[in-house]
């Protein structure tokens, strides 16, 4: 909405939001969310023609569009408890909108991910008052990465928008797509039916974790055969029809889309009988566990299969680098396991420690959150780095192996560091997918 307040001065945007303390920070310099260029974007709009409040009603009234972004998360309970998506959110905002809107003719769009087919369910709960509204239900699902979202905004791949295949319905589209082509080149905005749409955010988010899980599982083989998946990833990678993005193995995604998005696929395929679908789809889910799991195992085995009064410390929390987001991040089950176990965990994390702090809080054990790294990781007995912050790679590793307990690790989740140069300063290097670097 920033980006879109920015590009189309001539509209009003207003972003309404029920907790009051998200929209207060929203109006101030301290963004209840961090992403790159996203303060100055709000800040060019915010007061010109963008605007936060809390006030639902009295936005909806005189809107003619509406984006519904609310969260759909995981059901966890009833029928399709752990796959299927929780729609009760989503479904009480379309009743909002019903009971408000004014217009003659609204168009509402979807930016939250949804099953296929959900947009016909939100068509029957508008049509289902005594509005005169003429409401029409648009998908325009987001593509954008946490970390580069305004980059990604500006210079989209493409930008999807699905609508229903009747003349009202193209014309709600074509409103839509009117907003991005302020700054969008033509050939980039993709005009398809609203199942289709639906479909394709699902299907890109599996697609992606896919390759993510492909390429942890192939990290395995390369330890046991002595092969290094560097290697492995840039040779598949120069390969014109595989591409080198998303081949980098790691200690598993995280974020809020792949996991939620991959097992709403896999109940969709389970509902429309593709049992055999379901369960390759989900593999991939298992796979990106076992690969966390791995990573654990290997702390444990290295530290001589116990880590009870051993301090850890983990460099990173977030799910990916420059996002403060911790959802569904596999520090996660990380602690879980390492508290389980009675080890001292220490969480350092220049962006996310007030999210792991809630992350964390119902867990019991031995868990503190340090702004300092090097106080974190002083009188450790082994670093894990889970996120690939860059200040990580700069970091004076000498001066945190003189004040680490001895023989000090390094288990590196991302394979972001300099292995050669920590082993040379005399640390004991366990990559994922290479062969380790020890002194023992």
């Amino acid at each position: 909405m920033a980006m879109i307040a920015k590009n189309c001065p001539e509209h009003k945007i207003t972003v309404v939001d029920i907790n009051q303390d998200r929209i207060d920070r929203w109006n101030s310099d301290e963004l209840p969310i961090y992403e790159p260029g996203l303060l100055k974007v709000v800040k060019e709009a915010r007061g010109r023609n963008l605007f936060f409040q809390t006030e639902v009603a009295a936005a909806t009234t005189d809107a003619d569009i509406i984006f519904v972004s609310v969260n759909t998360p995981t059901k966890m309970f009833g029928e399709g408890a752990g796959k299927a998506a929780d729609l009760q959110f989503w479904e009480k905002t379309a009743h909002e909108i019903l009971a408000n809107c004014r217009k003659p003719e609204v168009v509402v769009v979807e930016k939250s991910t949804l099953p296929v087919r959900t947009a016909e369910a939100m068509a029957k709960i508008l049509e289902s008052g005594k509005s005169s509204t003429k409401f029409s239900v648009v998908s325009n699902p987001e593509f954008l990465a946490e970390g580069t979202a305004i980059e990604d905004l500006t210079n989209p791949d493409r930008v999807l928008i699905g609508g229903e295949q009747n003349d009202h319905g193209r014309k709600a589209a074509e409103t839509v797509a009117a907003l991005y082509a302020h700054w969008v080149p033509q050939e980039r905005i993709l005009l398809t039916s609203v199942w289709s749409s639906e479909l394709s955010k699902l299907v890109a988010n599996a697609m992606l974790a896919q390759r993510i899980s492909s390429i942890n599982s192939i990290s395995a083989l390369c330890e046991r055969t002595e092969a290094d998946i560097a290697e492995v990833s840039k040779a598949i990678g120069m390969d014109t029809r595989i591409g080198s993005k998303f081949l980098e193995a790691s200690i598993g995604f995280g974020g809020s889309c792949f996991r939620k998005d991959i097992l709403h696929l896999s109940y969709l395929c389970e509902y429309y009988g593709l049992p055999e679908v379901a369960d390759y789809w989900e593999s991939v889910v298992r796979i990106n566990e076992w690969q966390t799991n791995r990573f654990f195992q290997s702390i444990l085995q290295e530290q001589f299969n116990t880590l009870a009064g051993k301090t850890i410390t983990l460099l990173g929390f977030a799910f990916k680098q420059d996002t403060g987001d911790t959802r569904d991040s596999p520090a996660i089950p990380l602690c879980e396991k390492l508290l389980a176990e009675h080890a001292c965990v220490r969480v350092h994390d220049p962006k996310a420690l007030e999210n792991a702090r809630q992350d964390l809080k119902e867990i019991q054990g031995d868990i503190s959150f340090v702004e300092d790294v090097y106080e974190a990781a002083d009188c450790a007995h082994a670093l894990a780095l889970v996120t690939q912050w860059k200040e990580y790679r700069e970091l004076d590793f000498e001066r945190i192996f003189q004040a680490m307990a001895k023989p000090a690790f390094i288990f590196d989740g991302r394979n972001h560091l300099d292995h050669k140069k920590l082993y040379e300063i005399g640390f004991n290097v366990f990559p994922l997918g290479k062969m380790p670097l020890k002194h023992l």
